[in-house]
């Protein structure tokens, strides 16, 4: 996709003093955009301001221009002061160096062209790095031993006099060396094919020779060949008196033959009788096996009669009465407090995602527990909306899902400062937040490692700690995006 944004001539006056003042001397790094085509011509003020000039169209720039505009502004993107970096660039502005142009390069290319006052900040910095080229092409000239599609890009951020001819002068900078290499290419490819020839032609010698050798071998096989046709001929004929008297033969064979296939009919049919016989032998047998698995369900059903009375007797001899609370309130009540602060930086992602379906046949289980990584599937599912609205929302579906299908439900949040006005949880699900100095990820964990072994417990997040933690403790760990999909499809 070109890089292309609207001209700059109509930014406000003091947004360009602010941005001189902070990239430091007006003069070497940047250039008054102010100036240029929405100047007005001396002597037709009148017509200027009942007719303001349209900014020009902007290029299209070659890929290689728009690619470097875009790591220059990534490289200098972090040492921009966090007001100065436009909300959609600041998670952009927190990747790795090798990872900010690659992956940040949609959101950078849009913000350029949105946001005429970011860029004149990054032309600031970059102008500044580049040193005596960036003073050269702010002066709206280029050094003749500079590289093209360098001038091209500082062009296009500091748009002086003359920046669109040096874009032009870039992009045919870039086409000649693109025919060069084609040409050398070309001309390669000629030398192989002319070599390839030449052996060919060596080698077109060389079997001449073997079949001129080859030819003057076969006409001396030819006469030898010949002499050996007339002993076969002679061959033959002694064959074919043999044959006559093999036909004779075979005329009396075929009698004894057709007498022995009369006799395997009759066989045959013997055969069919007694596979009759078989397959009646085999129904009775079928219909005593079936008796026997009759026999065998009944004791089956009789075992595990035995073994629920057992665990009747075994709980009232226990004295076991019903519990009021489960393993997670007691992890809740030692390790949660109520809501604390606005909650941290979500944690690392898990890259897969798994099938609803996967989630559904877990929560069948019997007295299966699900919990929820709440933050890590809010952030993923509903990112645009506010925290209060993703709590809101995740919690009212995981509702639902208790509903349908009975199971224990705790979603767990980040806390680290106090919240207010939080709406009651829905019946079966249990809403935590960790304390001050805990993660969710912790809590998470205690709560996986309270349940006693053996019971299903299925963790939802997308953070490959938590998987893998909580694994080695018996869990079910899932994706993110199969809990997302159920609900969408509640």
């Amino acid at each position: 996709m070109p890089l292309t944004e609207p001209y700059d001539d109509h930014l406000p006056q003091e947004d360009l003093v602010a941005l001189d003042g902070a990239a430091g001397n007006p003069d070497d790094n940047v250039v008054s955009e102010t100036s240029g085509a929405s100047d007005p011509v001396p002597g037709d003020g009148a017509a200027a301001e009942s007719e303001p000039t349209l900014p020009e169209p902007e290029p299209t720039l070659p890929e290689p221009v728009r690619q470097r505009i875009v790591t220059l502004t990534a490289a200098v993107l972090p040492t921009l002061p966090a007001d100065e970096v436009p909300v959609p660039l600041r998670r952009v502005a927190k990747f790795a160096p090798n990872r900010r142009a690659r992956l940040g390069a949609p959101a950078i290319a849009a913000q350029l062209t949105a946001d005429p006052l970011f860029r004149q900040r990054v032309t600031a910095r970059v102008l500044t790095d580049a040193g005596d080229l960036g003073a050269a092409v702010v002066e709206g000239t280029a050094p003749a031993a500079a590289d093209p599609v360098e001038v091209a890009a500082l062009a296009y951020l500091a748009r002086p006099r003359g920046w669109r001819e040096l874009i032009d002068a870039s992009g045919a900078a870039v086409r000649a060396e693109a025919d060069s290499a084609v040409v050398a290419e070309l001309v390669r490819e000629a030398e192989q094919r002319a070599t390839r020839a030449e052996h060919d032609r060596a080698v077109a010698r060389v079997e001449a020779e073997k079949l001129r050798d080859e030819l003057a071998r076969v006409r001396e096989e030819l006469g030898q060949l010949r002499e050996e046709s007339r002993q076969v001929a002679r061959t033959l004929r002694e064959t074919q008196a043999r044959e006559r008297k093999a036909t004779e033969l075979l005329a009396t064979e075929r009698g004894r033959a057709a007498r022995a296939s009369a006799d395997v009919d009759a066989e045959l049919r013997r055969a069919r009788a007694r596979l009759a016989e078989a397959e009646s032998a085999a129904g009775v047998a079928r219909a005593s096996a079936k008796e026997a698995r009759s026999v065998d369900d009944a004791r089956l059903w009789l075992l595990l009669e035995t073994i629920g009375q057992a665990a009747v007797g075994l709980r009232r001899e226990l004295a076991l009465d019903p519990v009021d609370k489960l393993p997670a309130d007691f992890v809740a009540d030692a390790f949660a407090e109520q809501p604390g602060t606005a909650p941290a930086s979500p944690a690392a992602r898990a890259r897969d995602t798994d099938d609803p379906a996967r989630l559904d046949q877990l929560l069948a289980l019997p007295r299966a527990h699900l919990v929820v990584d709440g933050y890590n599937v809010t952030k993923r599912g509903f990112g645009e909306m506010s925290l209060e609205q993703q709590r809101k929302r995740l919690i009212t579906g995981l509702g639902g899902i208790a509903a349908q299908t009975g199971d224990e439900v705790t979603v767990v949040f980040d806390g680290a400062e106090r919240m207010h006005g939080l709406p009651p949880a829905p019946r079966g699900v249990r809403v935590l937040f960790s304390r001050k100095g805990e993660t969710a990820d912790e809590l998470i964990r205690r709560l996986v490692r309270a349940e006693p072994s053996g019971r299903p417990v299925v963790v939802v997040s997308s953070d490959r700690e938590v998987a893998d933690g909580v694994r080695r403790h018996g869990a079910y760990p899932l994706g993110a995006d199969s809990l997302l999909r159920r609900l969408a499809r509640s």
